[in-house]
């Protein structure tokens, strides 16, 4: 279903007082957003495990492609930066009575459960993909996502909450903290790492482009109140400038704000969890200088646009191409038996596809521009002729092929940017 956008025409005539400083003309630059990697550094798509590729190697060809980049100013990364976890349950979780399912075996131990692959490949070539950027200087955050977590188990909670059982639970961040924690070579002294709740399970970066400064928060998944209050302080610290937030799981292809099927944290666990929902109406929507929320894990792409409090426009973004896997397909590797349709579907890697926001500020016209790209093919969305037919069926099997290119590359005209932010 596309969301169709109503152009709000405003007058502009004053610019708040606070602006930053006079721009003679437009200025751009790009923000970059990494979704869901975690196929790509799946170490059962190595050629060692008996994959048709080293799919690897399309990651960190695709963070070396970003970190070359001209004019990059931010990278945001809305997790699951790699595939599998350590551990079949969380102390910090059990000590509050979020307990496995006596007696029930947990479906994902043989399959998402892997310490030694995840601690001695995947987490190390996510580092490397990583360091390309921090090699590079570029501001980065990450948001981790549920396979960023330490754990998974199984909870008991009512199927008809979680839509799709098996209804699982995710806990622990220290894993992901010894990866792209406050105090790892990627974060420590730099002087646009503003703070990571609880040693960066979460964190917030500042960042200065097109003549602004901007606020960007990398929340972990489906985040609870202590994080937004942790938040809520680091923004009453920075009023005033345009401020984003990416997080994992916040939007579907549908452009709803709901949960992905069987991870309904907030229901399971809601001392530390919130919906995406109630993040918007109790946080975002009260904050007027937040302007955009980035996310992924549900597979496809989406726009939503949403006034806040103040009559201002919030852009919620989704993008997550984890399930396309058409590069497997070139070089050999047979599709399998998708669980949820019974269709034969290509392995999904990733294929290098990631997203380039260009931010044109200063002129009469302040906007962005949404492009989709892939490093491994060296191309934008538009630039190949079989994109929709490679992956319209996967991520919007309801749209035609012209639509589905126009929700990987699009226009956001900033209405309300310089009122809000002045100019």
């Amino acid at each position: 279903m596309l969301i169709i956008r109503i152009v709000k025409t405003l007058l502009l005539s004053f610019m708040l007082v606070t602006a930053p400083h006079a721009i003679a003309q437009e200025e751009t630059f790009a923000l970059i957003v990494i979704p869901d990697t975690q196929n790509a550094v799946d170490y059962t798509h190595q050629r060692a495990e008996g994959f048709a590729i080293d799919s690897v190697d399309i990651f960190l060809e695709q963070m070396q492609e970003i970190s070359q980049r001209d004019n990059v100013a931010f990278v945001a990364s809305v997790g699951d930066v790699w595939q599998h976890v350590v551990a079949d349950y969380d102390p910090a979780h059990t000590n509050r009575g979020v307990m496995p399912i006596a007696g029930i075996d947990n479906p994902y131990a043989n399959t998402f459960i892997n310490p030694d692959k995840t601690l001695g490949f995947e987490i190390p070539r996510a580092i490397e993909g990583y360091r390309y950027l921090h090699e590079a200087n570029i501001p980065f955050g990450v948001a981790p996502g549920n396979h960023d977590y330490d754990a998974w188990w199984i909870v008991d909670v009512e199927a008809s909450e979680v839509a799709n059982s098996p209804n699982v639970h995710v806990g622990g961040l220290e894993v992901f903290k010894s990866a792209f924690g406050a105090d790892t070579e990627f974060f420590r002294g730099k002087p646009w790492y503003v703070s990571g709740f609880r040693g960066g399970g979460s964190s917030a970066q500042i960042f200065e482009a097109g003549g602004y400064r901007f606020l960007h928060f990398a929340f972990e998944m489906q985040a609870g109140d202590a994080v937004l209050a942790w938040a809520q302080e680091v923004i009453d610290e920075n009023p005033g400038i345009p401020t984003l937030i990416s997080t994992h799981d916040y939007l579907s292809a549908r452009g709803e704000r709901r949960t992905g099927a069987g991870m309904n944290l907030a229901y399971a666990d809601p001392v530390g969890n919130n919906s995406a929902e109630k993040i918007w109406q109790e946080f975002i929507r009260k904050n007027d200088q937040i302007f955009m929320v980035l996310s992924g894990h549900q597979a496809g792409q989406a726009l939503r646009i949403d006034d806040n409090d103040a009559g201002h426009e919030v852009y919620q973004i989704l993008q997550d191409f984890q399930v396309r896997g058409q590069a497997g397909l070139d070089a050999g590797q047979p599709k399998v038996t998708n669980p949820r349709t019974g269709n034969p579907a290509a392995v999904g890697i990733g294929d290098g596809w990631y997203r380039e926001m260009v931010f044109h500020l200063g002129g009469d016209n302040p906007r962005i521009e949404v492009n989709t790209l892939s490093s491994h093919y060296d191309s934008d969305s538009r630039g190949l002729a079989s994109y929709a037919e490679w992956y319209r069926a996967a991520e919007q099997p309801g749209v035609s092929d012209a639509q589905f290119n126009d929700l990987d590359d699009y226009t956001i005209e900033l209405v309300d940017f310089y009122a809000r932010f002045g100019r």
